[in-house]
């Protein structure tokens, strides 16, 4: 205490952040269809735009939100005051049986425009090899700071999901634009204009075979099913999967943006699977929704949509190491959702429920319907996000080595395994039983 007040100790400052240079002085405007103007300066591409404007309460991973092809065709307003400050990373990555070709979401930007309150100056961070500004410059992305995004924020919480305009130089001075001039992209078949246009595929060698169909995926999806050593083919959003079904032991159906109206094509087609087809299936986001709606469930717009790392779900079944009660912290980016109905269609059950606005975010196949079907709202492999649910399992799956700490990707390729072992002939029943058997009991997951 004496030597804190009598001697001086020199302060330490980090010399080490790199200067993203100066944010240029090109004015820019966000123009809300409501009649609301928000005015701020430009720091990403000198290009004007219109788009879905949406907020997103996530406090970091601003790289993997704006990759995330959910998030097509919309503006993007982050409520975290300062953005960028620990820069943007190089992305490439191998394909091999670790990564698949990234390090972010998707190759490029997804977002039509990003609105920040203030962009960080200065970028400091061991991957970083560019600032957030010069990225949105090269993907030619327009980026708005300067505005007051907690008053956006407010009005989008108000009024819900809004169209607006990103005005940047000389159009940002011009009066705002007619209601009738704002472009709606939930009219428009985005799921189409993300979803691969070939079929590929990702570590061939792997163990156990499953198909994706790529609505919109996000690269961690992909690489959460590589890791556990999935043999993993990537199929586009509305390919039939019924004519190669037998190939594979396990399907999954990924997220994606827009209304999932656009895609009743590939509901119908997976009705045919699931009622034919015995092999497990997981879906998440946009893969729920198009599972719910091939069960008949029907999927319906949301005055706000969930986006962000804070949505709470509620179990409302205990299965597996699921406890009926207990809360999870999920990752979510979703303008629709389920319809909660009365009594649900036979052979199926809710799953989880959110606890903000109780729109339904997970269903299951009854154990009594022999079926091994889930589908949940949110992103278990976050990316960003918390991590309350990447040790949720799946019900019925069991670790080879016994262990409880499983992930969810992990317990659905599991899944697909113990399936194929058992179609196989290879295994007595004995042998698949206890395989799964160690699951009878549900367990609460311990996060590592």
């Amino acid at each position: 205490m004496f030597s804190r007040q009598f001697i001086r100790i020199p302060r330490l400052t980090r010399g080490l952040a790199t200067h993203t240079g100066p944010i240029t002085s090109v004015p820019a405007t966000l123009h809300l269809k409501t009649g609301q103007s928000f005015y701020g300066r430009s720091f990403g591409a000198h290009k004007s735009i219109y788009g879905e404007t949406v907020f997103s309460t996530s406090i970091t991973s601003y790289t993997e939100s704006m990759t995330d092809p959910s998030y097509r065709g919309q503006i993007l307003v982050f409520t975290t005051p300062l953005i960028g400050n620990y820069g943007v990373p190089q992305n490439k990555a191998p394909f091999d049986s670790q990564d698949v070709g990234v390090i972010l979401e998707s190759q490029n930007i997804q977002c039509s425009a990003v609105i920040v309150g203030d962009v960080a100056e200065k970028f400091s961070h061991y991957t970083a090899v560019e600032s957030l500004a010069s990225w949105c410059h090269r993907h030619g992305v327009p980026a708005i700071t300067g505005v007051d995004t907690r008053a956006i924020t407010r009005l989008l919480r108000d009024q819900g999901t809004t169209l607006g305009r990103v005005a940047v130089g000389d159009d940002a001075s011009a009066p705002a634009p007619a209601a009738e001039e704002f472009w709606d992209p939930s009219k428009e078949n985005l799921v189409d204009q993300v979803s691969t246009k070939t079929p590929y595929e990702l570590n061939p060698s792997g163990s156990v075979k499953i198909a994706v169909l790529d609505f919109g995926a996000k690269a961690n999806i992909l690489r959460s099913l590589v890791r556990r050593d999935a043999a993993v083919t990537v199929l586009p959003w509305n390919y039939d999967f019924n004519a190669i079904r037998d190939q594979y032991d396990g399907l999954f159906l990924t997220n994606g943006p827009g209304d999932p109206a656009h895609c009743k094509e590939a509901a119908l087609k997976l009705r045919r699977t699931l009622q034919e087809w015995n092999k497990p299936v997981f879906g998440i986001c946009m893969g729920h929704q198009i599972i719910g709606m091939a069960a008949g469930l029907d999927a319906y717009r949301m005055t706000f949509g969930n986006r962000g790392h804070n949505q709470p779900v509620l179990a409302l079944a205990s299965s597996g190491s699921i406890k009926a009660g207990r809360v999870y912290v999920t990752s979510q980016n979703h303008q629709y959702a389920l319809k909660l109905e009365d009594p649900f269609p036979q052979g199926w059950e809710p799953f989880f429920i959110n606890c903000n606005d109780s729109s339904v975010e997970g269903i299951k196949s009854t154990e009594e319907s022999g079926k091994k079907i889930w589908g949940v709202q949110f992103h278990p492999e976050s990316a960003g996000g918390p991590l309350d649910t990447i040790e949720v399992r799946i019900p019925c799956v069991v670790n080879c080595n016994g262990s409880n700490a499983l992930q969810m990707f992990t317990d659905f390729v599991l899944e697909c395994k113990a399936h194929k072992l058992k179609s196989s002939g290879l295994a007595s029943k004995k042998t698949v039983d206890s395989f799964v058997e160690p699951l009878a009991t549900p367990q609460i997951a311990v996060q590592a």
